[in-house]
């Protein structure tokens, strides 16, 4: 699933080639998604210019025609740039023709993606309204953090992939920024220090902007905007490794379930 890092590096790939340039022509060959795509959206936005992308957690923002593209990629989506010659793919479902000479070619074969269209303020929409800080603002605190988790028995990695808490700390990046922490993953939020809070908003900044730098995780089939992998996958020290001897120790690695998502850590060093 194509997390922050992803998300983040596609509006990076893209953005030089949409902003500021006008849609020539959309073309909607599958309409039915998680969020169907709205009727008359073609005709809305043929003629119109996008302006400067932007980001909120795992959506992507457009603004063109008097409100905002809602761009989410889902379980399987990506979003990049074609030549309009180039021959289509199976799940190829949805092109924009842009006035920079580019297509904008939407992938996904799963269909859990969407694009939808909102008028008015993009951050009043329901989808958005209740989302937490982004994780390399300087909203997201060891502070808040703590604040936050007071109380809680939830094991401290559900509890950092929650987005009413904090955005974009998907199921990669929360393995290993909880290892970089030193924090056993199936340990009660309300439990975690504050000490051990502080390393972990460090880490969990260090890893997002380690994985935007090498253009995010290829595990199964993400591209950016451009049509290349991510690379972070060669720097993971625990996720995918169960079994394999940590890093740090050489203490074998564990892997267990907790909130249905496989979870891999090091017993001797995360605490």
């Amino acid at each position: 699933m194509p997390e922050l890092p992803e998300v983040e590096t596609t509006r990076r790939g893209i953005a030089e080639y949409v902003e500021g340039h006008r849609v020539d022509a959309m073309r909607v060959r599958q309409r039915r998604f998680r969020v169907p795509v709205p009727d008359g959206l073609e005709q809305r936005i043929e003629g119109e210019c996008f302006g400067t992308l932007q980001r909120r957690a795992k959506y992507l923002l457009l603004p063109i025609a008097g409100g905002h593209l809602l761009w989410h990629l889902g379980m399987s989506g990506s979003l990049r740039l074609t030549q309009a010659d180039e021959p289509l793919r199976k799940h190829d479902h949805i092109d924009l023709d842009l006035s920079s000479g580019w297509q904008l070619r939407y992938h996904d074969p799963r269909r859990f993606g969407f694009v939808d269209f909102i008028e008015g303020n993009p951050l009043e929409d329901t989808r958005l309204a209740s989302l937490g800080p982004e994780p390399l603002s300087a909203a997201f605190t060891a502070e808040l953090l703590a604040a936050k988790a007071k109380g809680k028995r939830v094991a401290i990695k559900s509890f950092i992939m929650d987005n009413a808490v904090v955005v974009g700390v998907g199921n990669i990046y929360a393995n290993e920024a909880l290892f970089m922490a030193g924090i056993d993953p199936r340990k009660p939020a309300g439990q975690v220090s504050e000490a051990s809070l502080t390393l972990l908003v460090m880490a969990i900044k260090d890893v997002l902007t380690a994985a935007i730098a090498q253009g995010g995780t290829t595990l199964r089939d993400f591209v950016s905007g451009q049509n290349t992998p991510g690379y972070f996958a060669q720097q993971l020290r625990v996720y995918g490794r169960g079994g394999e001897p940590c890093i740090r120790c050489e203490c074998r690695l564990e892997q267990v379930v907790i909130g249905q998502r496989a979870t891999v850590f090091c017993p001797q060093c995360q605490r």
